[in-house]
């Protein structure tokens, strides 16, 4: 199998070249120094370009020095937890990792960034806003905790070669849920018997690996009417049984195809790249999986890039509209840091529209802009592009929301434990009916909230 390689970390300060300054972005003069920054390594090298880029114009316009290591996103993941834990942190962290920021902001261990947020608040999609307004158990008040930067759908990915060869039309995909779905098992069917005898309709993640689990699992469950298992005053409802009936039937959309054979066995083990490569590879017919990383991994392989379909969520079974999970990364200062004053700056001057709006174009729009009319206004995010159009689509127009870590920290260790990866894993593995599964997982989730109260206000 194909994999997807990433660079290892680089590390320096900056010697690329600033280009001119789009309308010459506001910078505060303030007496130059110097801030580190942890920042995540992109799928593709444009990506780190577009950052290294911005971070130049910044040191132009400012006079300060940001001494920066772009960094793989699992070893990211570790290194800031340890950092946190040790004490011994750098001055600006784009959080790697959607547990991270409701977690330490549980805690006490960020600055607040509520007057940064305050600043372009009013052009921010609300979704981006509700996932960075986390709640602190030392002030028992929610703040911001993070500046929000990249808009994360979820959409699906299809090989458009794959359907056509099975003998179907793209065209022909029905647009409800569960009817979308089963699209993909004929096209298996059909393949196979051509001779093709590895090959998968799906490939989403059923494993207890990762984070692309419990984001599939939002997915689901939100198709089926599930949307309210986590309110957005942090509040559990399983004892809803509009909730409990969504649960089961993600619970057995999710793991019949697996027990049927059309995914694949070894996707028990996966990890979160795992079903890019195995897309890549033309294994599976259709993925699930968040962000344009799928598609921009193969941008300089045109055939193979416009061979892709960029599907956003499809209508729910009633034929009304799925509010798709939007996991939203940025940039936080954790406490500790030596120079707050320049992170701050830095972080005002990330998120300015026109800087932010190029830094994301120049990472070939993997990222969504969160400033919906931005993009609206940039031909870049809904005209020149079939991918870009789909996914911005599905990021700024359709409705969203934000992933249930966002409203309380206890969900990040639902997902952290794998809750409802290990109920999937029970009903594929151990014959559990998916009725039990959920009951399980449903308990296990209430004993966590337990120890996560949040009081109304």
């Amino acid at each position: 199998m194909a994999r997807l390689t990433r660079r290892t970390v680089l590390r320096g300060s900056l010697g690329v070249a600033a280009t001119g300054l789009l309308a010459r972005p506001f910078v505060a003069n303030a007496a130059a120094t110097t801030a580190e920054v942890w920042w995540t390594q992109g799928f593709a090298q444009e990506e780190d370009i577009a950052y290294q880029k911005m971070i130049a114009e910044y040191e132009k316009a400012s006079g300060n020095k940001i001494d920066y290591s772009i960094i793989p996103f699992a070893p990211l993941r570790q290194k800031m937890v340890s950092a946190i834990t040790a004490g011994v942190v750098p001055d600006v962290m784009e959080y790697a990792d959607f547990s991270f920021l409701p977690l330490n902001a549980w805690e006490d261990k960020l600055v607040d960034v509520s007057d940064i947020v305050e600043g372009q608040k009013s052009k921010y999609v609300e979704t981006a806003l509700a996932s960075t307004l986390s709640f602190n158990s030392v002030t028992k008040q929610r703040a911001y905790y993070a500046v929000p930067m990249k808009a994360a759908g979820i959409p699906f990915h299809i090989w458009r070669s794959l359907v056509e060869k099975a003998g179907f039309k793209v065209e022909d995909i029905p647009n409800t849920w569960d009817a979308f779905l089963d699209f993909f098992k004929p096209v298996q069917d059909s393949l196979r018997k051509q001779g093709m005898r590895n090959i998968y309709a799906y490939g989403y993640q059923l494993t207890a690996n990762g984070v692309d689990p419990g984001i599939t699992f939002q997915g689901y469950l939100m198709a089926y009417g599930g949307t309210n298992l986590v309110t957005s005053d942090g509040k559990l409802h399983t004892d809803d049984p509009k909730v409990r009936e969504a649960a089961v039937k993600a619970i057995t959309k999710l793991t019949t195809p697996f027990k049927d054979g059309y995914v694949p066995p070894g996707v028990v083990n996966w990890n979160d790249a795992d079903d890019n490569n195995a897309f890549h590879s033309k294994l599976i017919v259709m993925d699930f999986d968040g962000s344009l990383s799928t598609e921009v991994a193969l941008y300089q392989k045109k055939e193979e890039y416009d061979d892709i379909i960029t599907h956003s969520m499809p209508l729910g079974n009633d034929g009304k509209p799925i509010p798709s999970p939007m996991p939203i990364f940025g940039a936080l200062i954790p406490k500790g840091a030596k120079n707050v004053a320049v992170a701050k700056e830095l972080c005002k001057y990330m998120i300015q529209p026109n800087v932010l709006n190029e830094y994301l174009k120049g990472g070939l729009g993997r990222w969504a802009l969160p400033m919906p009319e931005i993009a609206k206004s940039d031909p870049f995010w809904f005209k020149e592009d079939p991918h870009r159009t789909a996914y911005a689509t599905e990021t700024l127009v359709q409705p969203t929301v934000a992933l249930y870590q966002a409203f309380n920290p206890a969900m990040a260790r639902v997902d952290a434990e794998h809750v409802f990866s290990l109920a999937m894993l029970d009903v594929m593995n151990n014959g559990m009916a998916p009725e039990a599964a959920v009951d399980k997982a449903f308990k296990r989730a209430e004993e966590i909230f337990a120890k996560y109260p949040i009081a109304s206000s």
